[in-house]
């Protein structure tokens, strides 16, 4: 990895210009250009330290492009641009060698040790079992697993969770919801719940229960729960069923229900009086009790949340002693501390944006960390065939499901086009696009040119010529499109490092388009294989190491890397 290499050099160099960063050494700002007139590496800490150190940014830069330490390593100029920004140029030694050592490094390239030892937890998905995922849970599924094996490729020792919301309200209201619909096909009267679930899952669900049991269930007053517990685990199947057909597995899905069973949400309630930031009123100190109407029926258990940074204190406990959802989600996240994990990466819908505040002020209140928790929020999924939306009503149980989503468009392309774009933005799906097996679909595109090489390698191959494990000779890096291929290749750590620590899935699918889109301009610059036997395995090295490279960045997005596609036959000419 260039960064770390990079980063020492400059504060070296800075140290020796009479500026000390030895303490923020990780906070220079080090970017790699678009443009390559700009070189492979380029910074702003002349401009940025100019008024700290008294001096011109120009005047810093000079001394710094002076005193920098290129003997040995990656680069081998720095220049000085414009009021005093450092471009930093690669070597050919460092080009050269780097086909070699992607070849050597294989699946492992691109991984550092930059994050070592954090243990952090990153909980996503996390879907209310009350129906199938759609299509925004399958955003958050491809975020949050990509997110996972990021971390996890710059040394952290990352778990991923789905946390079950299987108790409260609309559970419960599942369970009478199926009641009902089971009724309806056993031929017995009885009232559909006001806001139950339509979905027409829920006639599946129905039909598939057990006849004797189900309608002993019904003719019991408590026969709802029966209902609700049978639905939740069929449900809850189909859930971890459609993850895994998706290719997303967590470490542990983590139920609700254990919260209250164990103990911990009642002790986490008693943890809030001991530091004294609860308190039982009819209505809050700050703020109204709008967003939670049963609370003026009586005394409830206000948290001071106001004291935190949030806009109001929120209510813990209800007036008929009934837990709201935030009291079990403060109790989830302690135990998250409990289990040593000293960061949690919360992937959370656009529905719940405004609970970020009080999530962070509640743990606030309970002594956590003021960075133990971050909260990522995946936007919403607009669907598009033909150009035009594509309507869904989840009130009226009408909308796209995970599953149906895999069988229109696959696995890989589903997951490819939600990482397209930032997690923050919204997203809009062309279902069209995703279908086409042409090079207007980029997820089709990086896989065909990760297809593409294979066939060129298993062609050489046939050819006896296999690609060299040495220095690429300095004729090809002479060669533009070689050359931009290789600096491009070079990248891939530092995509890695700033994918993860940035929280931004989306620079993999980017990069990766580019990075394709650089090997065909090599690929129809330079014939691969050729009767210069020498040359040949040059090319082919180059070529493997962008195999590598392609088929290391789609393992990050949990993207197959196919060996052959219909249109591979071509490249092996």
């Amino acid at each position: 990895m260039v960064w770390p290499t990079l980063t020492r050099g400059l504060a070296e160099a800075l140290r020796a210009a009479g500026i000390d960063v030895a303490d923020r050494v990780e906070r220079i700002e080090l970017q790699i250009p678009r443009e390559p007139d700009h070189g492979d590496w380029t910074t702003n800490v002349a401009l940025t330290l100019a008024r700290e150190a008294k001096r011109p940014p120009r005047a810093i830069a000079e001394a710094v492009a002076k005193a920098f330490p290129l003997a040995g390593g990656p680069f081998a100029a720095v220049e000085v641009a414009g009021p005093g920004f450092l471009n930093f140029r690669y070597g050919d030694a460092f080009l050269a060698a780097l086909p070699a050592r992607i070849a050597s490094d294989g699946t492992t390239f691109g991984r550092s040790e930059f994050g070592r030892g954090t243990a952090c937890l990153v909980e996503y998905v996390s879907a209310n079992p009350t129906g199938p995922l759609n299509v925004v849970n399958a955003r958050a599924a491809a975020v949050g697993s990509t997110l996972v094996r990021l971390l996890e490729a710059i040394g952290h020792r990352d778990e991923g969770e789905f946390y079950v919301n299987d108790a409260g309200r609309q559970v419960d209201l599942l369970g009478a919801s199926l009641a009902a619909r089971f009724a309806e096909r056993a031929g017995i009267a009885r009232a559909f719940p006001e806001d139950g679930y339509q979905g027409a899952y829920l006639r599946d669900l129905a039909a598939a229960l057990p006849e004797a049991e189900a309608r002993a269930a019904l003719a019991r007053p408590d026969g709802t729960a029966w209902f609700r517990d049978a639905a939740l685990e069929r449900v809850i199947e189909w859930q971890r069923r459609d993850l895994e057909a998706y290719g997303v597995t967590f470490a542990r899905w983590f139920r609700e229900s254990s919260l209250h069973a164990s103990g911990a949400v009642d002790e986490t309630l008693r943890a809030l009086e001991a530091r004294d930031v609860v308190y039982r009123a009819a209505r809050p100190e700050v703020g109204g009790d709008e967003d939670e109407p049963e609370a003026a029926q009586g005394e409830a258990t206000w948290l001071r949340t106001s004291r935190f940074g949030d806009e109001k204190d929120r209510v813990l406990v209800r007036a008929n002693g009934v837990p709201t959802y935030l009291l079990p989600d403060i109790a989830y996240h302690r135990d998250k501390r409990a289990r040593g994990f000293r960061h949690g990466i919360d992937i959370w819908g656009p529905d719940h944006h405004g609970h970020i505040t009080r999530m962070q002020a509640a743990l606030a209140a309970l002594g956590a960390e003021p960075d133990f928790l971050e909260i990522l929020i995946a936007q919403q999924v607009n669907l598009l065939s033909g150009g035009q939306p594509v309507k869904m009503s989840k009130r009226a149980g009408e909308f796209i499901t995970l599953r149906d989503l895999m069988d229109d468009v696959g696995a890989d392309c589903a997951k490819f086009f939600f990482l397209m774009r930032s997690t923050s933005a919204h997203l809009d799906f062309d279902l069209d696009l995703a279908k086409r097996q042409n090079d207007e679909n980029p997820a089709f595109y990086v896989q065909y040119a990760h297809a593409r090489i294979a066939s060129v390698l298993r062609y050489a191959a046939e050819r006896g010529l296999a690609a060299s494990g040495e220095a690429t000779p300095s004729a090809e890096l002479e060669i533009p499109e070689a050359r931009a291929l290789i600096r491009k290749l070079a990248t891939f750590p530092e995509l890695v490092r700033g994918a993860a620590v940035m929280r931004e899935p989306h620079r993999v699918p980017t990069y990766l388009v580019e990075t394709a889109a650089a090997f065909h301009r090599f690929y129809h610059a330079c014939r691969v294989v050729t009767d210069d036997a020498a040359r040949s395995r040059a090319r082919l090295a180059i070529a493997a190491a962008a195999r590598q490279v392609i088929a290391n960045g789609l393992a990050l997005m949990g993207v197959s890397a196919p060996e052959r596609m219909e249109r591979a036959a071509e490249a092996a000419t």
